[in-house]
Order: structure tokens, then C-alpha cells, then sequence
């Protein structure tokens, strides 16, 4: 399954951690640069220990009759990497729930996202967005913050889609990470 706002996110958000990383560096003298360089934030190496093709319960799957489980790795710009799952509904919305490096502060500052509501999923920082030029009651993620970066939980559903076309794709993805955010390893 590709997912095609993961191929615009990856490239505005590389794009943005480029320009952030940039931006920090820039300016002064070799030794103001060298200490500016060691506190400029980064992208973490690797996406939190979570596998959502592993990790989520069967009953979860089940409950929200998501079935055809399909890998999705990918790698973006700046290091972004995304790894986990991607679901559909028969006749229904499809999901594509990945652990990311991205982080929530990464989502808030690319203006190539609008961040729809900050909220709490399950006790942990979350936020909905989506890509500047989609509807979002048909396409939207949420990204739940986990240690170097979030869970992130893309909904893309059609109004056209017989089961669901007529709910809100954030509340699709709020609910469904209510569901997810409990199985997630502690300390995570």
C-alpha cells in the first residue's frame, strides 16, 4: 500500500529538519558554530521500540475490523524514517500506523502540516494534522509522542467509503490510538 502523504510529509519534513539544523548552525565564529552544532537538536537514529505490525492486539485489529496487513518502511530526507503497518477496512477507511523519528515539535513548525488539535491520548502529548492541501475529514494523523519521536496514525477515508465515509478521519484516528497507546512499552 503506498501511502502518498507519507511521500510529501517525508520530503517537507526532511526539508524542514535540513532547515532547522541549518538555521542553528548558521552565523558566528568557527567556535560559536562548533558549540551551536553540539546543541542543535536531532533527528533521533531510529524510530521508538514499537512494531505495529507486531505489536497491536489482534483485538484491536479485530474491534476496528482492520485486516491485509501490509509493511511499510520508508525512509525520508534528514534521516526521517518511518516503520510499521498499513490496514484497511473493507469498504472502509485504510490506516497506516508507523513508529516515526518525526517529533510533535517537527509536526508543529513545518508549515506544510495543519495542526488541527493538540490533545491527550492515553497520558501521553498527541496532536492531529494534515497535509496543508487534504480535506481533513477525509485524510488525517495523528502522532502520539513516544521517546525520539510518535506514534503516527494516518487515516485516509474516503467519503465515498460505504462503512465510514461519513465520520471525521481525526476521530477515526484518535480513536484508534486510544486503542494502540495502551500497548505501548513502558518508558517508551
Amino acid at each position: 500500500m503506498t501511502n502518498w502523504g507519507k511521500v510529501i510529509q517525508s520530503g517537507a519534513l526532511g526539508i524542514g529538519a535540513v532547515l532547522l539544523v541549518a538555521s542553528c548552525n548558521s552565523g558566528g565564529s568557527g567556535s560559536d558554530a562548533s558549540k551551536s552544532a553540539s546543541a542543535t537538536p536531532t533527528v533521533a537514529a531510529d524510530v521508538p521500540a514499537f512494531d505495529p505490525c507486531k505489536d497491536i492486539p489482534q483485538s484491536v485489529l479485530d474491534k476496528e475490523k482492520l485486516i491485509n496487513p501490509d509493511a511499510d518502511k520508508q525512509d525520508g530526507d534528514g534521516g526521517i524514517k518511518w516503520r510499521g503497518c498499513g490496514f484497511i477496512q473493507e469498504n472502509g477507511y485504510s490506516a497506516t500506523i508507523d513508529s516515526t523519528n518525526i517529533t510533535l515539535s517537527m509536526v508543529r513548525t513545518n508549515h506544510d502540516f495543519n495542526v488541527i488539535e493538540e490533545l491527550t491520548v492515553g497520558g501521553r502529548a498527541a496532536l492531529t494534522s494534515h497535509v496543508a492541501d487534504q480535506d481533513p475529514r477525509a485524510d488525517c494523523a495523528v502522532n502520539v509522542e513516544m521517546k525520539g519521536g510518535t506514534l503516527e496514525i494516518s487515516i485516509d477515508n474516503p467519503p465515498s467509503a460505504p462503512l465510514t465515509g461519513t465520520q471525521n478521519s481525526c476521530d477515526i484516528a484518535k480513536r484508534l490510538a486510544g486503542e494502540i497507546v495502551t500497548n505501548l512499552p513502558a518508558g517508551s
